[in-house]
């Protein structure tokens, strides 16, 4: 399991990007005490909210909202 340290919404996205806008950006601390930054899925997430890894796309991490 894994926790939000931080996160943004990103509305002016890289061109790659650009059509996944607006979305949103996680730095979340892993239990280990690695932190990683990652997209996330579904439910925006706040600070301190724990989450869990979804999927990985094109090296991408995406992580969703635990229930």
């Amino acid at each position: 399991m894994s926790t939000v340290y931080t996160e943004t919404v990103v509305h002016a996205a890289p061109a790659e990007f650009v059509a996944d806008a607006p979305y949103q950006l996680a730095i979340v601390s892993l239990d280990g005490g690695t932190r990683l930054t990652v997209r996330i899925l579904g439910e925006r997430v706040k600070i301190g909210d724990k989450v869990e890894l979804a999927e990985t796309r094109d090296g991408i991490e995406f992580f969703r909202k635990l229930a």
